[in-house]
């Protein structure tokens, strides 16, 4: 699952951020790899694997020496023990799932934290497409036409927020990404991009 390189670099950063050094990762819908590559160089991880349906996206991340197994996600992880990773990535992977709730559920009984990066679909862009008008939103994080986008979920960072607070998932740090810089203020309507670290309880 491929995004646009003018995001690449800047989301890379800030998910490369919040892994530790020598951690272990796990990243579905890695794509091409270039994620996991950066967290090897960059954070020195020890174990690093990726979970990709695209074939020839997996042909290249073979030839880039990375370990990446063929599957689908929505299908569960059941090949993996609970906390098996000290990371789970799902980065502009989860808004392209049918099964959100099983995805994300499987992803945070493997991993010890989970790292989830999405569009926001609710950019005031977007907003001014659709509501004025009255056309499905393109923008720099929503590239795609209405007939051949990936994504399945339109969700907005107030969405993701509201999900994880309905599931008693603690959202442990957030980064929201504009066009060439991080967003302070009012991230639902004027980021991109956000970006969570998530935990939740074993109880």
């Amino acid at each position: 699952m491929n995004m646009s390189d003018r995001l690449a670099k800047p989301e890379y950063n800030v998910i490369a951020g919040m892994v530790k050094a020598g951690s272990s990762v796990l990243d579905l819908g890695c794509g091409e790899g270039e994620l996991l590559i950066i967290l090897k160089r960059e954070k020195n991880v020890i174990k690093a694997q990726g979970i990709e349906i695209d074939e020839q996206a997996i042909y290249k991340c073979v030839a880039r020496g990375l370990s990446v197994f063929h599957g689908d996600i929505d299908s569960g992880l059941t090949e993996y023990d609970r906390k098996s990773f000290d990371y789970v990535i799902l980065n502009q992977s989860f808004q392209q799932v049918k099964k959100p709730d099983v995805v994300l559920g499987e992803a945070l009984r493997v991993g010890k934290e989970v790292i989830v990066g999405f569009p926001n679909f609710a950019y005031f862009t977007a907003r001014y497409h659709l509501g004025l008008r009255g056309r499905a939103p393109i923008t720099r994080s929503l590239p795609y036409e209405w007939y051949d986008t990936p994504n399945i979920h339109f969700l907005s960072i107030a969405d993701f927020v509201d999900y994880c607070r309905k599931r008693k998932i603690k959202i442990e740090k957030a980064c929201y990404l504009g066009k060439s810089r991080p967003v302070k203020f009012f991230p639902n309507l004027t980021a991109l991009v956000g970006i969570f670290l998530i935990t939740k309880n074993s109880q």
